[in-house]
């Protein structure tokens, strides 16, 4: 995925730092999404779905340990990469922050560079992880990346190569509605030049094959285009 389509949530009550932070990861091409406390990265990861978010531990109205356990608990955050910036860097308060469900933790003061390079190397963590996923379970459909096929109920569909990507690509994000422009670079990258319409009639042609309710078992899966 293109830097620009990768989304990271800041959250910290210091002004000075989403600006600082936010600027230099803007700057890298990353859609930058910010909060000031606990509460309000909970309700804006739900609605965003981050690829990464980086939070800080003392906050107001809910702390970073504990927003980082209730996002930890909503199913399509599952994949989302957590990492902490804080002043704290006690062993113990690390410890706790792992506990919570953190992927990294990172002490503050840090230089932007440093701190953009941090950045990359997760997200890189999480490339890695997408490409390594070659068996999908959703809603009771086996979605099989490598033998490009679907299972339901034990009888097998079989879709020509980009229709199946599209339904993969779909289905391996759960509640996360797709923009146009990042269905064409997942799907179609560079190897053509298409259109919008290319993703409608692909659409289509899977509701056909696939079937209307087999198509919304997998709950909340959608897609829009920019306007």
């Amino acid at each position: 995925m293109k830097k620009k389509h990768r989304k990271i949530l800041l959250v910290d009550d210091e002004p000075d730092i989403l600006e600082i932070v936010g600027y230099n990861l803007s700057e890298e091409g990353y859609q930058i999404f910010t909060a000031s406390n606990g509460k309000e990265a909970v309700a804006i990861a739900k609605k965003e779905i981050p690829d990464l978010i980086i939070m800080d531990v003392m906050m107001p109205e809910m702390d970073g340990m504990e927003a980082c356990e209730n996002i930890r608990k909503i199913p399509e955050l599952s994949n989302v990469l957590i990492t902490f910036l804080t002043a704290r860097s006690e062993d113990y308060s690390q410890v706790a922050g792992f506990d919570a469900g953190a992927d990294d933790y990172i002490t503050k003061p840090i230089k932007p560079k440093v701190l953009v390079s941090k950045v990359k190397a997760l997200l890189r963590r999480l490339n890695d992880k997408e490409h390594n996923i070659d068996t999908l379970n959703v809603g009771g459909i086996e979605i099989n990346r490598e033998e490009y096929k679907i299972v339901k109920d034990n009888i097998e569909i079989v879709l020509p190569r980009k229709e199946f990507e599209l339904f993969y690509l779909l289905a391996s994000k759960p509640g996360k509605v797709f923009k146009r422009d990042e269905i064409l670079d997942r799907v179609w990258g560079n190897e053509v030049v298409v259109g919008g319409r290319t993703i409608d009639v692909h659409i289509r042609k899977l509701r056909e094959k696939i079937g209307e309710e087999l198509f919304k078992t997998i709950k909340g899966v959608g897609y829009k285009f920019e306007v």
